[in-house]
């Protein structure tokens, strides 16, 4: 696996807590139902714009579940298990393309295979998963950006070569600690030989773009441990990188070994954000978002954080999700593994994927918060005007409340007034605990109600 996954949502966010949820699709899928009439997705998309959508494959499986992780994953497969997952792979994108139909252009502007670690299956399936993404969907996957997450035990010269021919552009690979004590402290066994071993053959498979993740929080961490995991990344001279905190999520293993939630450690996380931000800048990296730091000069190869969860997106996979205008939708989500087993094994066993059956609908009101989170935690900010001209009202009329809390502590430039709707940079820092303040009452209390299972 590679990003951390975000936190659930508290029911009301501590005011002044720098670390309440990673906001990286809104709604979040916790607040996902059942559907009660599971609409044709031939119906959901007529009339869509179809002309620039992402496509996002899902793979739910990994080699071990680190401590962090609460993605939608499995340790391991049983045999024939990620052939049964591919066949139903491309039974859901021949059901996807069909419902697409052929009233307008039906184009990709970018992909990306995601996980769990799409690099578990081998050379040849993921030569199966690129044939369903061009086959099956039609997307020319050499033409656009294509991101591919990995793992260092996973990234192997034959998987990466595949890759590469296919037309790989970004390769992300979730390090999180460059120490061995700190990796064992996260529940993530690996060793830092490895580690190197799978940077080296990353950078010699050629790929444009190489993205190491790192996580700051860990028991036991220091400024001086920090800065070598930090320094140890910056040797590659990655193009991209992201700076994780950690979060102790439910039913995590580190959430049954530890209950690190007091603000000693915020301010240790804070503190250790602040110390990488500056080392980055001070490498000639710019950043993105509160996590994502790119090389300057380095062209965008992906989609940027947040800004990959626009509506026009088609995810394949029971772990994806698809997002048109009215509705988000996607299959059950869980985080005990058992549940996870049963909901893949579910998958793999379904011959009908032409329904939406598990998702929200995204009214005008969310629409609006959608907007603004995507622009507001971007470093870039968001042009009022382009939000004036959408939604045919001013982000301070939609938002006055919270756009004034924002402005008071600081987190505005400007104080909000001007026509670029910026962070600072201590608004940036601090985006963990301004996303949640955007979300309607109605994501909220659904989030609140979900029973994590």
């Amino acid at each position: 696996m590679s990003a951390p996954a975000p936190a659930p949502l508290a029911p009301t966010p501590p005011p002044g807590r720098p670390y309440s949820a990673y906001v990286y699709a809104y709604p979040h899928k916790t607040a996902y139902r059942p559907l009660p009439e599971p609409p044709a997705l031939r119906d959901l998309w007529h009339g869509e714009r179809k002309d620039a959508l992402s496509l996002y494959l899902h793979i739910p499986f990994c080699e071990v579940r680190c401590g962090f992780c609460n993605l939608f994953t499995r340790i391991g497969a049983p045999d024939g298990l990620t052939g049964r997952y591919l066949d139903a792979l491309e039974r859901q994108a021949t059901a996807v393309r069909d419902a697409l139909g052929d009233d307008g252009p039906v184009s990709f502007a970018n992909a990306a295979f995601g996980g769990g670690t799409p690099t578990f299956l081998t050379a040849p399936e993921l030569e199966r998963l690129c044939d369903i993404a061009e086959q099956r969907m039609g997307a020319d996957l050499r033409a656009v950006p294509l991101s591919v997450e990995t793992s260092p035990a996973t990234a192997t010269a034959d998987r990466l070569a595949v890759l590469a021919e296919r037309g790989a552009t970004r390769v992300s690979i979730g390090v999180q600690s460059f120490v061995a004590e700190e990796a064992r402290a996260a529940v993530r066994p690996q060793r830092r030989a490895d580690v190197e071993a799978a940077l080296g053959r990353i950078r010699d498979a050629r790929v444009p773009v190489l993205n190491i993740d790192l996580i700051y929080g860990i028991d036991g961490q220091t400024p001086a441990t920090w800065r070598t995991s930090l320094d140890a990344a910056l040797a590659w001279r990655p193009e991209e990188l992201y700076l994780y905190p950690l979060y102790v999520r439910p039913l995590t293993g580190l959430a049954r070994r530890t209950a690190l939630t007091d603000r000693a450690w915020d301010e240790q996380r804070l503190s250790l954000y602040r110390q990488g931000r500056d080392h980055l800048l001070a490498h000639g990296y710019e950043q993105v978002s509160m996590r994502m730091f790119r090389l300057a000069g380095t062209a965008p190869q992906g989609p940027d954080d947040h800004a990959c969860q626009t509506d026009g997106m088609i995810g394949l996979g029971c772990g994806a999700r698809s997002y048109t205008s009215a509705l988000h939708y996607s299959f059950d989500y869980a985080v005990d593994m058992g549940e996870i087993r049963g909901i893949i094994d579910d998958y793999t066993a379904t011959d009908d994927f032409t329904r939406a059956v598990h998702g929200r609908p995204t009214n005008g009101d969310e629409a609006r918060r959608r907007h603004l989170l995507q622009s507001l935690l971007q470093a870039q900010g968001m042009p009022v005007a382009d939000y004036r001209e959408r939604f045919g009202a001013d982000p301070h009329e939609d938002f006055p409340a919270e756009l004034a809390a924002f402005a008071a502590r600081g987190w505005l430039d400007q104080d909000g007034t001007g026509p670029l709707l910026r962070l600072t940079p201590e608004g940036l820092a601090h985006s963990d605990a301004l996303g949640p303040e955007l979300f309607s009452p109605a994501v909220r209390a659904a989030m609140a109600a979900y029973e994590a299972k």
